[in-house]
Order: C-alpha cells, then sequence, then structure tokens
C-alpha cells in the first residue's frame, strides 16, 4: 500500500518516497472532489454533509501535511520536485472548496435550520467559521473574478513555496572555513569543535562556520576575529538576495507576493490584504494594530535607548571600537553581559544538557495538568527524532508527538510546531492527536549530549507549548479542535506563557545537570541570569514591533507592492522606532519566512499582541504559585481544552476574570516596578 494513503494509524514517515506523492495525491484529491459534490446537493444537516465532506478533507490534509512536513524537515532534490509538482494540485483544490457556491449555500441553509440552534457550541462555531471563509474564499464572487482569485491562490502558493527553497539553499552555501587557529580566539570548546567536525564532514582541514544558527551565533557571540564576525553577518543578512546566486534572490518574488495578496484582497471588495488578513483575528482594524505596536514602541523606547547608549560606550571603552558596527553587537552585547552579571551563555549552557532539561519539562508539564509523559516507538523519518506519548493520570492515551531537535542541512531554520493528526470524534471514538515540534538546536558533539542555552530552553518550552494546545483540547469538531479557528492573534498566548516557567527557580533547578561535573546549576549563578533577564529587552522589543510594523504597512499601504519598495518602506520604519541601524547592504526581507513562506503576513504583530494575553494569564499562576495545579487545571480548561470552539477574548476571560491588561506584560520586561 501506498504509506500516504494509510490513516489507520501513525504516518509511515519510513516508507515514503517521492514517487508516492502524486499517486496518492490524486486519488485524495478525486475523492475529495466526489464528496464536495455530494455534499453540494445533499441535505442540508451535519451528517448528511459536514461529515463527510470532514472525512474526505481530512484525509487529504493529513497525507498532503506529510508531505509538506518532509519537504521541511528531510529536504531532497527528488522530494522537492515531487512537493511543488503536486503543490498546485492542491492548492487549486482548496481554492475550489473555499469558491464553491452551492457548498456555500449548503453551509448557510444549515445556518438557517432550526435544528442550527440545537447544536453544541463546537458545530455552530464550525458552520459560522465556513460561511466566513467561503466569503474571504471567494464563493460570493462572479466568474470572471473568482477565476482570477483562484489563480491568485496558485501562484502565492508557488511563488511562497520557492521564497523557503531559496533561503535554505542560500543558507546551507554560506560558510567560511577557517584554518588558521589564532581565528578562533574567544569561540567557546564546543563551538570550535562543532566547526571541525563540520569541515571534518567536508573532507576540510580546518574550522567551517555556516549560516545555521547554532554554528553562526556563537562565532557572532564570542570570536575576537572581528573580520570573521563582519563576514558571517554580510553572508547571513544578505542571503537570497541580489548579492548572491542570481536564481536564488527572493527580491522579485517578495514584490510578486504583496501584489497578489493586495490584487485577492481587492477581489473580496476591501482595500488590501492586510483587512483580509484581520477579518479571522482579535484585532479589528490594520490602525489598531499599528496604534498598539507604535503604543508599545512608544513605551519601550527609552529603555532602548539606554540600552544602546550603554552598548557603545562599553564598545569604545573597553573593546575600543570607535565605531559600533552590526557584526559587533551580538559581541559587545555578550561581553557587556558578562561585565555586568559575571556570566556567559556557554557558562550556562553546560549545565543544560538536552538529556535533563527535556524529562524536566516534561515534569512541569505533568505537575500542572496532571498528565504523565513517556518515550514511545514509532516510524520515524530520522534518527534524531524521538516519540512521545501523553496520558492523563489514569492511563488514558491523550495524544502523542514527535521531537526532532537538531539543525542539518536537509532542513529549514528556525522553530515550529506542526499537526499530523487533529483530535476529532470519529465512527464513535476519538481520534488521538499527535504534533511535530521542530527545532534547529546544536547536536551532541565530543561524546557530550546536546548542550541547550538557556535561549534554546525558552524556545523548546515555546514551541512545547503549542504542542499542548493542539494535544489538550477536549474539541470533537475537527474544524475547531487544537489550534483549528483559533485567532492567529491569540495562537502564541500558550506557547509565549510557558516561556514564563523558565525564569523560575523551582522549575529551572531541577532540569539542570552540569555536563561534567553533575552539578545543579548554582543558586547565585541563576540570580545573575534572573537579574540580567531584562538586559536589552527595550532593543528586543523594539527589534520585534520593526518587524512587525514592517509587515503590516507592507501588507496595507498601497505602493508597497511596487518594485523595491518593500526596503524603503522597511527602513522608513527602522528611522521610526529602532536605535540601532544596520548597514545598507542588508536584505533582511529576503530571509522573513514567517511573512513570506508562513502564515504570518499581516500577522507578524501575533507575537506581541499575544504577549499581552500570555503575560497577564501567568500573571494568575504568580498570584498563587507558580506550580499551582488548581490554576494549571483552570488554564488548561480554560484556554487550552476549548481550542478554537470560542473566541479567544472569552476564553480569557473565563480564565482571568477580566479583560487582558498590559501591566504584566511591561512588568516582566522591567519597564514598569514589579
Amino acid at each position: 500500500m501506498n504509506p500516504l494513503l494509510d490513516f489507520s494509524g501513525l504516518p509511515r514517515f519510513a516508507e515514503i518516497r517521492p514517487e508516492h506523492i502524486a499517486p496518492a495525491i490524486e486519488q485524495l484529491i478525486d475523492g475529495a472532489r466526489e464528496a464536495m459534490a455530494h455534499a453540494a446537493q445533499a441535505e442540508a444537516s451535519w451528517d448528511a454533509f459536514v461529515a463527510p465532506l470532514d472525512d474526505a478533507n481530512e484525509r487529504l490534509a493529513r497525507a498532503w501535511g506529510q508531505v509538506v512536513h518532509l519537504h521541511a524537515v528531510l529536504d531532497s532534490p527528488q522530494l522537492r520536485a515531487a512537493y511543488n509538482e503536486n503543490l498546485p494540485k492542491v492548492t487549486r483544490y482548496w481554492t475550489e472548496l473555499g469558491q464553491d457556491p452551492h457548498l456555500f449555500a449548503r453551509y448557510a441553509a444549515l445556518g438557517a435550520a432550526p435544528e442550527f440552534a440545537h447544536y453544541n457550541h463546537e458545530r455552530r462555531k464550525v458552520v459560522e467559521n465556513a460561511l466566513r471563509d467561503f466569503q474571504l474564499g471567494g464563493a460570493e464572487l462572479p466568474p470572471e473574478k473568482k477565476s482570477r482569485f483562484a489563480a491568485i491562490q496558485q501562484e502565492l502558493a508557488g511563488v511562497s513555496a520557492r521564497f523557503a527553497e531559496h533561503l535554505l539553499d542560500a543558507t546551507n552555501a554560506g560558510a567560511v572555513l577557517l584554518r588558521d587557529p589564532a581565528r578562533l580566539a574567544g569561540l567557546p570548546d564546543d563551538a570550535v569543535a562543532a566547526a571541525r567536525e563540520a569541515a571534518a564532514n567536508d573532507g576540510q582541514e580546518g574550522w567551517k562556520f555556516t549560516l545555521h544558527m547554532p554554528s553562526w551565533l556563537p562565532a557572532m557571540q564570542y570570536a575576537e576575529d572581528r573580520a570573521l564576525r563582519e563576514t558571517l553577518y554580510r553572508q547571513s543578512v544578505t542571503r537570497a538576495s541580489e548579492f548572491g546566486e542570481p536564481e536564488w534572490d527572493n527580491s522579485p518574488l517578495i514584490a510578486r507576493i504583496v501584489r497578489l495578496r493586495n490584487e485577492g484582497a481587492e477581489l473580496l471588495g476591501y482595500r488590501n490584504h492586510a483587512e483580509v488578513s484581520l477579518v479571522p483575528k482579535m484585532a479589528r482594524t490594520p490602525g489598531e494594530v499599528l496604534a498598539f505596536l507604535r503604543d508599545l514602541a512608544r513605551r519601550a523606547r527609552p529603555f532602548a535607548e539606554r540600552d544602546a547608549a550603554a552598548m557603545q560606550a562599553f564598545a569604545r571603552a573597553e573593546l575600543g571600537l570607535e565605531a559600533l558596527q552590526a557584526w559587533d553587537v551580538a559581541f559587545v552585547s555578550e561581553r557587556l553581559r558578562q561585565r555586568h552579571f559575571q556570566f556567559s551563555d556557554h557558562e550556562v549552557k553546560q549545565y543544560f544538557p538536552e538529556t535533563q532539561v527535556v524529562p524536566g519539562m516534561f515534569r512541569l508539564v505533568e505537575s500542572l495538568y496532571g498528565l504523565r509523559i513517556a518515550q514511545a516507538s514509532a516510524p520515524r523519518w530520522h534518527d534524531d527524532v524521538r516519540f512521545f506519548e501523553l496520558r492523563d493520570a489514569s492511563g488514558e492515551l491523550i495524544g502523542q508527538f514527535y521531537t526532532d531537535l537538531y539543525a542539518r542541512d536537509t532542513k529549514r531554520g528556525g522553530a515550529w510546531m506542526d499537526e499530523a493528526i487533529a483530535r476529532r470524534r470519529k465512527n464513535g471514538r476519538i481520534q488521538t492527536p499527535v504534533a511535530h515540534l521542530n527545532c534547529n538546536f546544536a547536536r551532541p558533539a565530543g561524546g557530550k549530549p546536546a548542550l541547550f542555552t538557556h535561549d534554546d530552553v525558552i524556545t523548546l518550552f515555546h514551541e512545547f507549548g503549542h504542542v499542548l494546545h493542539l494535544l489538550l483540547t477536549r474539541v470533537e469538531e475537527l474544524g475547531v479542535s487544537g489550534l483549528s479557528g483559533v485567532e492567529w492573534d491569540a495562537v502564541e498566548l500558550p506557547s509565549q506563557f510557558m516561556e514564563n516557567f523558565c525564569w523560575e527557580w523551582e522549575v529551572i533547578a531541577p532540569m539542570t545537570r552540569h555536563v561534567d561535573t553533575g552539578a545543579s546549576i548554582p543558586r547565585a549563578l541563576f540570580e545573575r541570569m534572573l537579574a540580567a533577564k531584562n538586559f536589552q529587552a527595550g532593543i528586543a522589543i523594539l527589534r520585534q514591533i520593526e518587524f512587525a510594523l514592517f509587515d503590516m504597512r507592507l501588507h496595507c499601504e498601497p505602493v508597497a507592492a511596487t518594485a523595491g519598495r518593500a526596503l524603503v518602506l522597511l527602513d522608513e520604519v527602522r528611522r521610526e522606532v529602532a536605535v540601532l541601524l544596520p548597514p545598507e547592504y542588508n536584505r533582511f526581507p529576503n530571509s522573513f519566512a514567517h511573512v513570506f513562506a508562513g502564515g504570518y503576513a499581516a500577522g507578524y504583530y501575533s507575537y506581541q499582541w499575544a504577549e499581552v494575553l500570555s503575560a497577564d494569564a501567568y500573571a494568575a499562576f504568580e498570584e498563587s504559585g507558580v506550580l499551582d495545579a488548581r490554576t494549571g487545571g483552570r488554564f488548561r480548561d480554560e484556554i487550552l481544552a476549548v481550542g478554537g470552539s470560542r473566541p479567544a477574548a472569552e476564553s480569557f476571560r473565563a480564565f482571568r476574570g477580566r479583560a487582558p491588561q498590559v501591566d504584566a506584560l511591561l512588568r516582566h520586561n522591567g519597564m514598569i516596578a514589579a
């Protein structure tokens, strides 16, 4: 059997080959089209057309989801070719589904039927969301506009995929090979060992530093060789631009993506893509988002200016750097932090081996939510992958998840969570949800386990928050189960909420063990880390606001899609909010995959928006005790369990008893007194 057509259990990742993709996808699309045709003529009831259509669409989504996942974590020329061959077919089907006027009419009839009032809130929300999505999918457009809208969606899918592929190829191509050991001054031993292994893997003598974060970041933080830092910085910020291979230049793709998005919005009767993007979100208008971001920037700016001035003065007085350049920032920042707080990231990471951190994170979740997590076996796509089961106190299986934690050349950068299987009631039984947790940490080296920086630990907790959001849902309808149906600007609440635990002694101490001595992290070192928690927080917040303002303005200003406008606009945003300006050759948009190859277009502000929610939600734990199981139970019941079955604002009110307040966010970032 074609492994992509087997839905009896977990994905058969070890057996999937590129040649399986086209036959499976074509068969599943044919089946989904048959279900769609039947649904369009069926009685306007849940059992007659919604459930059968959900079944067919879920099979296609699960199979294609496996292809998308492998394309992201185990890319190869053969897999990439098969992915790009089938992407237009899948995009065409989903576009046809969203535009079908007969299906739209069935859902409208169902929403108006007497039985609708007797549906539970989950089913009512599914129908309401479907009616909204049909309108956003172009179902009400006249034929000629509908055809153009479909063509736009088709082209957008292909262009976005090429953006991501160009970025991966350009990242893999960038590297610096050192032959002179004197140029390694300042670098930690594990970074040097990893660089030597990287060179040896290429059959080279010396030390190879790449643009993948586990290699690039230590070099930028610790290398005393300023020329090395400058070279690596330039390579990183010019990836997939006109400064590299012409076939990898994302500049024309950016302009095309923005033009297509805005044209699609205009066909739907909106002024720009930002307005369309906000329809299913908590924020109501682009103006509201811009005002929120600028207000936050105003509050953060004094702190950022103070931090930038301190860094520049330190660089000049202590390091002999008269002009602080972009490739100096991470290095000077690390030196300044060591001066103020007497610790380094390298020192801290010795206490965070993967073998201690991951079980420690699991123990926290178990105590908060009354769960049990244990490693299990499943087909894997790579030897790095681990598989786990999550059960409740009675032993009942709640969910399962994979972890794939290390960077490699075949894997896209960053960290993310993906759904493999969603929870739903099907044929009288509950389908167990399954998640993917993906990171790009440094792999084990020198016979030692992988060592995580504290930032890595925060990233791991963040992504595991998404995993819990998917697995702990109690919703039984596919369209609002887990993260489905959750407003995009609230979807980061559970993930950012989890980050807060990384600053709690009773959480962190048990998950540390020095990789050489076995000692737990000293309380004095942790207190210094805590004191440094908000070190340069103003700069960090302004940087995120810079990205979010750029994204929102790019998608709501009519001239944004003109050639070269993205860089001009980004310069305008930087002059408005940034305190450290990069060199002219910086081509940040060309690697901004969140917006141009992900789901964050006109939505990157979600990180700041959701951080208000997450900080205020975590304040409830600060009030009751950070490991209080009763508060954990309420958070699970009112936030994690409900999925998208009700508006996020209602879920927050149910948990907190009031609307969110920004004070907790400002306090957590050291901008108002505790």
